[in-house]
């Protein structure tokens, strides 16, 4: 599979070949599941001593002629605390226990819950990796992502080859000629969410935006997308918002990428 490869400016400068995994079949399963396993959902859980500050001390005793015996006086054996005290005589109420006021609850949600991890096996990892990496350079899935555009004759995946020493204006101004009308799903945009959401700690969302793929000795600085090197990519970055992402890989990531798969087969 070859690709056009573009210089900084937006021409094309020639073709790249594509290792082989770029048209590799999309396993829409296996990348659903490894998706599943990265989600964390934000451990929660009461205080570990809620209800258990105060001085009750054990359950009430019920032989005579023991010091604070609860004999003959028609209490129930649960843990009390003192409100009041004269001689053996003592005003108590129940504390502690979850049906008493100011008592624990009887089964809280537990951190330990929160904290368990799902494991994929490597090889399943290794075929949601390259399903990603495929939708990225499949016409099919990129534009079903990309609903709102309309269909261009552009042709993924789009490879360019940069400079270090290049500017992060020449780069965008490189990413309009190469993108065309895509640029326009390209750019992550934050903008304020309507509703309730606003007072619930999520009162800002953002677009995707398009991921810059790197070589692994490349610097590559801007905030308007995502830059990742190829020895960081990983499964969620390529199929953030679903298959397909709009990607652009630069000459060294290609080689790279393919360096990477050649030493996994070995």
């Amino acid at each position: 599979m070859k690709s056009k490869l573009y210089d900084v400016k937006g021409t094309e400068k020639g073709s790249v070949e594509l290792p082989k995994e770029f048209s590799a079949k999309v396993r829409e399963d296996i990348v659903a599941k490894v998706i599943e396993s990265t989600k964390k959902i934000h451990p929660y859980s009461p205080s570990p001593v809620a209800g258990k500050q105060h001085a009750a001390k054990g359950k009430i005793v019920h032989r005579r002629h023991v010091w604070r015996s609860g004999y003959g006086k028609g209490q129930s054996r649960v843990p009390r605390k003192i409100f009041s005290q004269k001689g053996t005589r003592f005003n108590m109420e129940a504390a502690e226990v979850p049906f008493a006021r100011g008592g624990m609850r009887a089964h809280p949600p537990k951190v330990e819950h929160f904290m368990k991890e799902l494991k994929i096996n490597k090889k399943e990892m290794k075929i949601a990796f390259i399903s990603a990496l495929s939708a990225t350079a499949n016409e099919k899935y990129v534009l079903n992502k990309y609903s709102s555009v309309e269909k261009t004759d552009r042709k993924v995946p789009f490879v360019v080859s940069i400079s270090e020493k290049m500017k992060a204006k020449e780069l965008l101004n490189g990413m309009k000629n190469i993108l065309g009308n895509l640029y326009n799903v390209a750019i992550k945009k934050k903008s304020v969410r309507a509703g309730r959401g606003t007072m619930r700690g999520r009162k800002y969302k953002s677009n995707a935006g398009m991921l810059l793929v790197t070589g692994n000795n490349e610097n590559v600085k801007i905030k308007m997308f995502e830059v990742k090197p190829v020895r960081e990519l990983s499964v969620g970055d390529l199929a953030r918002g679903g298959l397909g992402r709009l990607t652009v890989y630069t000459e060294n990531a290609i080689k790279d990428l393919e360096n990477k798969f050649k030493e996994k087969k070995k």
